[in-house]
């Protein structure tokens, strides 16, 4: 017969409050994270060159539209201007690079603290207002970082752009897709760790609680200010760090690519995954680079006609605005939230009412 004393664990059980924090909640979340990764750094050997562009277009779309999670879905706040950023991190890494010499190594971190620096004085206004105010206040950064791209000859190139070299450490040039894929698989590990860690500290749950009753975090001697300017920094930080990664990757940089349409389309990737889940960043990323492949890949299957496939941007567009009005309709919450409904099904199965 057993003891009085003995016992038999069923599930998991939390004592602490760092364990509720954790990282990976369970086991076989950090068995899938680490598989994911190691699946992702053979990927390259048997994946062709369109896959690879696929995946490196994730990546540095994933960081920056974290970055943007972090100030609206974290915060609480709204930017309007952040694809302006991710142009100024590409612009920056290209310039320290063109005129200081250093190896794109050293000048993609550091473009992403000069946008950082940018982000957190751009980010004073939302210390004061929020709302509609808060809106206009970013749109109005987008076109004034759009028009110092076209006038600031020295630091853009100007109407003619910039050159951006590639990839480069101790004089070995990750000059192709394979070797470039790693680069941004290193970058997008680092930076969704720390976006994740940074969740789970003092900072991250002050973001949380701004956003969910500011008044609340006011009482409890929660500094707004100093928050809502931090987050805009932050996410400046990550909107740098994706556009040098992005400029290095395609070797020249315009102003052209920098536009409001640009931000719009990084609202619709977390709008898309989840406001507030740094998973779901990279799943409406995800979802927002692959949905124009798998539409010109449908369209292509039905054998279109010249008129249908000459009209296939304006369809990608259509596509894009219609999928983030059937997220807010029918899943408000995103596809994280849908996930974690599935993962809750099959872990309760057949008990999963």
């Amino acid at each position: 017969m057993a003891s009085a004393h003995s016992r038999m664990n069923c599930g998991e059980f939390r004592t602490t409050y760092q364990q509720d924090t954790t990282i990976f909640p369970t086991p076989l979340a950090r068995r899938t994270a680490l598989f994911s990764v190691l699946f992702l750094m053979v990927a390259p050997y048997f994946l062709g060159p369109y896959y690879l562009n696929l995946g490196i277009q994730i990546g540095y779309y994933g960081i920056a539209a974290l970055g943007l999670n972090i100030v609206v879905g974290f915060t609480g706040q709204i930017s309007l201007g952040h694809a302006a950023f991710f142009g100024f991190g590409a612009f920056a890494s290209a310039w320290l690079n063109n005129t200081t010499g250093l190896p794109v190594f050293f000048c993609i971190p550091l473009a992403g603290a000069m946008t950082m620096a940018l982000g957190l004085i751009v980010g004073i206004p939302a210390g004061r207002i929020k709302g509609l105010y808060l809106a206009i206040a970013t749109l109005a950064s987008q076109y004034i970082l759009e028009d110092f791209f076209s006038r600031a000859e020295w630091f853009t190139g100007g109407s003619y752009g910039a050159m951006a070299n590639p990839f480069s450490i101790f004089g070995f040039e990750f000059n192709n897709d394979q070797l470039y894929f790693y680069v941004v698989l290193f970058y997008v590990v680092v930076m969704f760790l720390f976006g994740t860690n940074l969740m789970r500290s003092r900072d991250g749950r002050a973001f949380v609680a701004v956003r969910d009753h500011y008044l609340s975090a006011e009482i409890m001697g929660i500094n707004l200010t100093k928050y809502r300017i931090l987050s805009f920094g932050i996410s400046s930080l990550y909107a740098g760090i994706g556009g040098a990664l992005f400029a290095h990757y395609l070797g020249f940089v315009s102003a052209e690519g920098f536009t409001i349409g640009l931000s719009i389309q990084f609202l619709g990737m977390i709008i898309i995954g989840g406001l507030g889940s740094v998973m779901g960043t990279m799943f409406g990323t995800a979802f927002m680079v692959l949905l124009p492949e798998v539409m010109e890949a449908g369209i292509g299957l039905v054998g279109g006609g010249s008129g249908l496939i000459q009209a296939l941007a304006y369809i990608r567009e259509m596509a894009i605005g219609m999928a983030i009005i059937l997220f807010l309709i029918f899943e408000p919450d995103g596809l994280a939230h849908r996930w974690r409904m599935i993962k809750a099904y099959w872990k309760l199965y057949p008990f999963s009412y």
